[in-house]
């Protein structure tokens, strides 16, 4: 009887807290939906779809117990290019092939796929992100939220489309808006104080994005009564549909045009979106373990198939494509999460929101949601990120140097591939250094020479090994030892044998064998002498 009193208690507790985090990661959330939905050329009722389903899907089928899935900053450079290029409704089934393509990987069990990602390469991915998220807010933050059509400022430079952010944010000056500024300003003046002042940093129920857009309307209608010169009007607002009965509201969801799923760009932007994606969940939930304050172990299989199934779901009524995110991950166990009911709480109130609130969602300046994902974007791309890739070493700092140029001047994928491959480089130029160690000695006028093999020497070690041979001096003793060595390869084998046989005759130079016949190679090499 005691045994299932406490159980009922502990069972209680836990609900409690978790409603209290499902709270706050609500209020965090809020305007991350929107503001990321914005920022992608999306509408803000996507993002919004986008926290439901990740909170209530995939939030239930999740492996994870802290985890909190919606639209996230990583992908936002993906998708406003995407639909772009292809519409929303081909966009849309672009998200349901990249859900498909997660399941794959889930039941495929990939996913431990993150863990090849070079750490250099994954820190300039979301640098590069980070940049363009700030390039890409900037002309909201003065005022500027609508496709321009030149004037004074026009500069003869290449569409912002093209990746040419500079062009953009020159000519959103033609269409500075002082009320704007003024949020645009209050908005980060509170986010800076949140990150900075830790009596604010304390209050977990008013978190710092709620309080900027709840400033941010109270800004616009104090302009509203006291200057209306001032005031944000228009396209400068968030714009939610209001329905006036259940078959309107139904009639807000978009869905996928599939006549367009034989255009090859739909299934490379699948792909790209299903890569990122997962990468983005897989590190998220990895941290969320190690923030996690039981401890509990997240199947990253699991993982893929439940985000799977969310961006399929998502795509199919009109949403984004989704992640696991850092942000609201943090903010939730730092609220006190014990289960996976806070992520799902959280989606139910979004879901509560947009169904009975949406006149006052429709309030909000798009600056205030500029500022919070100016904020995201520089915390992403901050300089100590550069300075601590800097101090780790040229090895990862060149691949993330690269990679971030990459992502910016060319576009995600393609940045994070070249990365990989210069990361690649890199890697084979320190494996073939590190064939041997070398020591010389000199007794009686008669040089020595020890060569001590590597753990493992392969084929990319021959040319070194080889060089190495040739610089050996003539009349001298040679130790070529290989009690270090796990793995030898055929050519390096057969390089030893050449030289034995023929290079060290050749030179008169003798030549000592060591710790070969551990790895039953010195008859290979003997018997062919």
């Amino acid at each position: 009887m005691g045994q299932t009193e406490n159980k009922k208690k502990s069972l209680s507790a836990s609900y409690k807290a978790d409603i209290v985090s499902g709270v706050v990661v609500f209020l965090v959330a809020l305007p991350l939906c929107l503001g990321i939905a914005v920022a992608s050329g999306a509408s803000a009722f996507s993002g919004i779809i986008t926290g439901i389903i990740g909170g209530l899907v995939v939030g239930y089928l999740s492996a994870s117990h802290v985890s909190v899935s919606g639209p996230a900053a990583s992908l936002i450079a993906i998708i406003i290019v995407a639909i772009q290029d292809l519409g929303f409704e081909a966009f849309l089934v672009a998200g349901v092939l990249a859900g498909v393509f997660q399941l794959i990987m889930g039941f495929a069990k990939l996913g431990s796929f993150s863990n090849y990602i070079p750490t250099g390469v994954i820190q300039g991915m979301l640098s590069g992100i980070g940049l363009i998220i700030v390039f890409k807010q900037i002309p909201h933050t003065i005022g500027y939220d609508k496709e321009h059509e030149g004037d004074f400022f026009n500069y003869s430079l290449t569409d912002s489309a093209d990746g040419n952010y500079i062009y953009e944010i020159i000519h959103s000056l033609n269409f500075a808006h002082i009320g704007v500024i003024i949020v645009t300003l209050v908005s980060l003046g509170i986010l800076i104080s949140y990150g900075r002042v830790k009596f604010l940093k304390k209050l977990k129920l008013l978190p710092g994005a709620l309080v900027a857009v709840i400033v941010g309307i109270l800004i616009n209608e104090i302009f509203r009564l006291f200057s209306p010169d001032l005031v944000i009007s228009g396209d400068h607002l968030v714009k939610l549909p209001i329905s006036g009965s259940a078959r309107e509201f139904i009639g807000q969801f978009s869905l996928p045009d599939f006549s367009a799923i034989s255009n090859p760009d739909i299934w490379i932007t699948a792909v790209t979106i299903a890569a990122v994606a997962s990468i983005a969940t897989l590190l998220t939930i990895e941290a969320g373990d190690r923030l996690d304050p039981f401890k509990r172990h997240s199947d990253g299989n699991i993982e893929l198939k439940a985000q799977g199934i969310g961006n399929i779901l998502s795509s199919l009524i009109g949403g984004l494509p989704m992640t696991s995110v850092i942000v609201r991950t943090t903010a939730n166990i730092d609220a006190g999460a014990r289960s996976k009911f806070s992520a799902i709480f959280h989606g139910f109130l979004l879901l509560l929101t947009v169904i009975l609130i949406p006149v006052f969602l429709n309030k909000i300046p798009m600056a205030s949601l500029a500022a919070i994902l100016l904020m995201i974007g520089l915390k992403l791309a901050s300089p100590s990120v550069f300075k601590n890739m800097w101090n780790v070493g040229r090895y990862h700092f060149i691949p993330f140097i690269v990679t971030t140029i990459g992502v910016v001047g060319l576009d995600l994928l393609k940045g994070v591939i070249l990365g990989i491959v210069v990361s690649l480089i890199f890697v084979l130029r320190g494996y073939t250094k590190k064939a041997y160690e070398l020591k010389q000695e000199k007794r009686n006028e008669e040089e020595e020479i020890f060569i001590v093999l590597a753990k493992e020497v392969s084929f990319l070690n021959k040319s070194r090994i080889k060089k190495r041979f040739a610089q050996l001096p003539e009349r001298s003793t040679v130790t070529i030892n290989a009690e270090k060595s796990v793995y030898l390869g055929h050519d390096v084998v057969e390089l030893i044998r050449d030289f034995y046989n023929n290079g060290a005759r050749d030179k008169n130079i003798k030549v000592i064998l060591k710790g070969f016949q551990e790895h039953n190679i010195v008859t290979r090499i003997k018997s062919r002498i």
